[in-house]
C-alpha cells in the first residue's frame, strides 16, 4: 500500500465562501433574474461584447477566477506521478475513460428521453452538451479542498491534479468534440479549440511562469500571499458570472423552475457513480484510504468554471448548456461535502477489506 504519513492527521473545515457556496449561488440567481427583468438593455450589451465568438466580459471574468486556481498547481510535482501509480490510474481512466462518457449516457436518457416533457422544447440538446462539458473538465483547484477535508495525502492530490491539467490541454477538445458529434450536437470546433486556448493553455502558461516567479522572489508564503490577495477577485468574478448568466436566463427558469432540478438529477447520479467506482477500483487495487479518499473525489468533481466558460463560448450566454453548467456551481458544495462523510464513515470497511495484489 502507499503510505500515508503526510496525510493530515485531522480533516479540516470549510471556512468563508467556500463554506456557503451554494448559497451564494442561489443569491446569485435571485440577483441575475430580478436584474434580467428590470435591466434587460444592459444584458443586451454585454452579451453583444464578443471577439471571434468569444464574451469578453466573460473571458476576463474567467481569468480572474481560473488563473489564481492555477496558481495552486505545481507542474513539478509531476515526478511524484510514479510513487503512488495505482491511484492516479483509478482516477486517470475515472476522468478520461469512465466519467465523460457515463455523463453522455445520463443525459441521454435522463434529458433526452425521460425528463423530455418537462423541459423546454427543442432545448434538450444544449441541456446535454452543457452536461458533457461539465463532466470532460476534472477539477483542478477545489479538489484540493475537498482532498484536506477528507485527510487525503497531500503529495499524491498535487500530482494528480497536474497531470490531469497536462492531459486536459491536449484531451479535452478531443473528448468533447466526439460526444457531442455522437449526440449530434452541431461542433464549432474553431470556438472549442480558441476555448481550450483561452482557458486552459493560456491561463496555465501565466500561471505557471507567475508561481515560478513568486517562488523565486519569497517561496511558498509568497504563493500563498499571492493567493490570498486574488481570491476575494477570484470570488467576485464567480459571482458576477452567475449573475450575468442568469439575468440572461431568467425569463427561462421563471417559467420553468423545475429544469434546475431535472438537470440536477444526471449532475447527481455520475457524481456518486464515479466516486464509488473510483473507491472500490482503489480498495480492490490496495491503495491506502488516503489515497483512494482523494482519488474519488478528484474522480467525482468538476472544473466547472471552465465549463461554464466554453459553454458561453459555443452556445451563448441564454443556451441550455450554459443553464446546465451552472447547475453543477449550485450542487458542488452539498454533493462533495456528502462524498466527503461517506468516505468518513466506510474507512473501516474500505482498510478491513482492502485487497493489496
Amino acid at each position: 500500500m502507499n503510505r500515508c504519513e503526510d496525510a493530515p492527521r485531522a480533516p479540516a473545515r470549510l471556512t468563508g465562501f467556500s463554506r456557503y457556496l451554494s448559497l451564494w449561488v442561489v443569491l446569485c440567481i435571485a440577483t441575475g433574474i430580478l436584474l434580467g427583468k428590470f435591466l434587460p438593455a444592459a444584458f443586451r450589451v454585454l452579451g453583444g461584447l464578443e471577439l471571434a465568438q468569444v464574451n469578453l466580459p466573460v473571458a476576463a471574468l474567467i481569468w480572474l477566477m481560473i488563473i489564481p486556481m492555477l496558481l495552486k498547481v505545481d507542474l513539478g510535482a509531476l515526478h511524484q506521478v510514479r510513487g503512488h501509480w495505482r491511484g492516479i490510474g483509478v482516477t486517470l481512466f475515472i476522468n478520461w475513460a469512465v466519467k465523460p462518457f457515463s455523463m453522455a449516457l445520463l443525459g441521454w436518457l435522463f434529458i433526452g428521453h425521460l425528463f423530455s416533457a418537462w423541459l423546454p422544447a427543442n432545448q434538450s440538446d444544449s441541456y446535454i452538451a452543457g452536461l458533457i462539458l461539465l463532466a470532460a473538465a476534472p477539477c483542478t483547484a477545489m479538489v484540493f479542498v475537498w482532498s484536506n477535508l477528507s485527510g487525503g495525502e497531500p503529495h499524491f492530490t498535487l500530482s494528480q491534479v497536474a497531470l490531469n491539467d497536462v492531459i486536459m490541454i491536449f484531451a479535452f477538445a478531443p473528448i468533447v468534440g466526439l460526444l457531442l458529434g455522437l449526440a449530434s450536437i452541431s461542433v464549432p470546433w474553431d470556438t472549442l479549440l480558441l476555448s481550450v486556448g483561452l482557458y486552459i493553455v493560456i491561463p496555465t502558461a501565466l500561471a505557471q511562469r507567475w508561481r515560478r516567479r513568486l517562488l523565486a522572489r519569497g517561496g511558498d508564503a509568497a504563493v500563498a500571499r499571492a493567493l490570498k490577495n486574488l481570491n476575494p477577485a477570484s470570488l467576485l468574478a464567480l459571482l458576477t458570472t452567475l449573475i450575468l448568466l442568469f439575468g440572461f436566463q431568467g425569463g427561462q427558469i421563471m417559467a420553468q423552475p423545475l429544469v434546475i432540478v431535472l438537470l440536477a438529477v444526471p449532475i447527481l447520479i455520475q457524481v456518486y457513480f464515479n466516486a464509488g467506482l473510483a473507491y472500490l477500483l482503489n480498495r480492490r487495487f490496495g491503495v491506502a484510504h488516503c489515497i483512494a479518499g482523494p482519488s474519488a473525489l478528484i474522480g467525482a468533481s468538476n472544473f466547472f468554471e471552465l465549463a461554464v466558460a466554453t459553454a458561453i463560448s459555443l452556445f451563448g450566454f441564454q443556451s441550455g448548456a450554459a443553464l446546465a453548467t451552472v447547475v453543477g456551481v449550485l450542487i458542488e458544495v452539498p454533493v462533495m461535502l456528502s462524498v466527503v462523510k461517506l468516505l468518513g464513515y466506510t474507512r473501516s470497511w474500505y482498510e478491513a477489506g482492502i485487497t493489496v495484489p
